[in-house]
């Protein structure tokens, strides 16, 4: 250990996973660190009340700690978590979630769900993996970033990907350096489905005809029996991607086995990056919103119809809504698909700019799905009123800090109750944390007088932290200058000490030189 280097006691981890230490009354967050550890580490980033840093050795190591699978794990930024045994990290996840919602939105749920776990390994079926033509390196590399960087990680595996995928990248990298527009193809979209594998090439400029042989016989070599690997390429856009081989592949598809529910979708199209999780997720939401036969259900932020189309199984009438047209177009196609059409309908809306009159308009809901992207879904939940408020609202979320503020909306302000939440470990080994939240009502909204006070009183806490803020580092700044002045008078001092006795000094420094000689 360097002895210049700062020493603390690991208290907690925060959302992102990162230790959290106070030392000298400023709180540091130190990548690589666990609770109950003791570690050295070297800051790389500092603020008045807080700095970021790097553990460099752990000096009392955590009973939580084990040790990483993979080998990039500390250069690769696709993991954060590897080092922290599984069962911790699902805990960890469940603990943050459970503080944002006590800090964060003043809520806590009348019941904590048991965890969704599954698969800690090759559970990753979507994914983008950067491609980057580099010199120094020999050739092509093909992964995710490095790290806080914009470098791609040297990678020659990845546990997180299927094994056959992961068993891709070495052989991906060859290949791309045969191309001609090897310096021009930035990404590699992967797509897992239940009969094909599809690999998306984002190239820059147009491929030649040996470029597509290439492509051709790298998908012929990597197909395994009855399982094509199909090549798609996206000169654009990811709604310009398109197939060139092999052209009679399966669809891309995805299965919620509880429901009877197959979904086609495209390989640059969202859905959930771990289908395991995603089944047993959609059946704990509907397990939470017990659809029933004649019940009108929203679908809020539907995508392609992932939990629509379950809800409609009921014998429910559901409406999505979602902001891209791909989307709802694609959801129209899947609920046709399920023979589903005649139970829910689709319709494209901005969910961030919902006012109390436009969500009137949707005629009255008897509950509400949400499922939100991480920006939450505040101005959605702002627009209840109690003529509007569905009876039940089950909340999924990929952000716990959201999640939380939109909690404190609907049971501080809406006269909801939260009856149960717990999270979803959907990205294992990350700090990623996905729950689901199911809430009552159980009282009135606030008057628009109640909520008018709330949001000043809100609005002035906010500014009083920014005064506080700026008062800290205006002190801050004050106590910095100040030691700035003295170490210059200090110099100043000797300097001028120097010069009134700058005989004696030069006396004394040529008696020592006359010595050494």
């Amino acid at each position: 250990m360097n002895p210049s280097q700062p020493v603390a006691l690991i208290e907690s981890l925060d959302y992102e996973g990162h230790g959290v230490a106070h030392v000298e009354g400023k709180t540091i967050f130190i990548d690589g660190a666990l609770p109950y550890e003791t570690v050295s580490y070297s800051s790389y980033r500092k603020k008045p009340s807080y700095e970021n840093a790097d553990t460099c050795a752990v000096l009392k190591e955590s009973f939580l700690r084990t040790t990483p699978r993979c080998p990039h794990f500390g250069v690769c930024g696709g993991c954060s978590m590897q080092h922290v045994e599984f069962s911790a990290q699902v805990a960890i996840k469940q603990r943050v979630l459970e503080d944002s919602l006590k800090h964060i939105g003043k809520v806590s749920a009348e019941r904590m769900l048991t965890p969704i776990a599954g698969p800690a390994w090759g559970y990753r079926h979507r994914a983008r993996l950067s491609a980057r033509l580099v010199e120094k390196k020999g050739g092509v590399l093909v992964g995710f970033h490095e790290k806080r960087s914009s470098y791609i990680a040297e990678m020659s595996e990845c546990h997180i990907l299927p094994p056959h995928i992961s068993a891709l990248i070495v052989p991906l990298r060859q290949m791309i350096f045969t191309l001609s527009i090897r310096d021009r193809m930035p990404q590699v979209e992967v797509a897992v489905g239940e009969k094909v594998d599809i690999l998306v090439f984002r190239n820059m400029d147009a491929i030649s005809a040996v470029d597509e042989a290439i492509l051709h016989r790298f998908s012929d070599t990597h197909s395994q029996p009855g399982r094509p690997l199909q090549i798609w390429l996206q000169p654009k856009g990811p709604e310009t991607c398109y197939p060139i081989y092999p052209l009679d592949a399966p669809k891309l598809t995805y299965t919620l086995r509880d429901f009877s529910v197959e979904m086609p979708y495209y390989p640059t199209e969202f859905t959930q990056v771990n289908p395991e999780i995603n089944n047993v997720m959609v059946t704990r939401a509907l397990k939470l919103l017990d659809p029933q036969p004649g019940e009108r259900i929203a679908d809020m932020f539907c995508g392609i119809g992932n939990f629509t189309l379950p809800i409609a199984r009921s014998g429910a009438d559901v409406h999505g809504m979602e902001g891209s047209e791909a989307l709802v177009k694609r959801a129209v196609e899947n609920a046709r698909h399920n023979s589903l059409e005649h139970k829910v309908s689709y319709e494209m809306a901005n969910l961030f700019e919902v006012t109390e009159e436009s969500f009137a308009a949707l005629g009255k809901f008897d509950k509400m799905l949400v499922d939100p992207p991480r920006d939450g879904a505040v101005q959605l939940l702002k627009a209840l009123t109690d003529d509007t408020a569905p009876q039940r609202i089950v909340y999924v979320s990929c952000n716990p800090a959201t999640l939380a503020r939109d909690a404190g909306i609907l049971v501080n302000t809406k006269g909801y109750t939260l009856k149960a939440a717990g999270i979803i470990n959907m990205f294992p080994h990350t700090a990623h944390v996905e729950s689901v939240a199911w809430f009552e009502k159980t009282g009135p909204c606030k008057s628009r007088a109640e909520l008018d006070a709330i949001e000043a009183a809100e609005a002035a806490a906010r500014e009083a932290a920014k005064a506080a803020k700026k008062a800290r580092e205006a002190e801050a700044a004050r106590k910095k200058a100040e030691e700035e002045a003295e170490r210059a008078a200090k110099k100043e001092a000797r300097h001028q000490h120097y010069l009134a006795n700058k005989d004696y000094y030069d006396a004394r420094n040529a008696a020592k030189t006359g010595s050494e000689q």
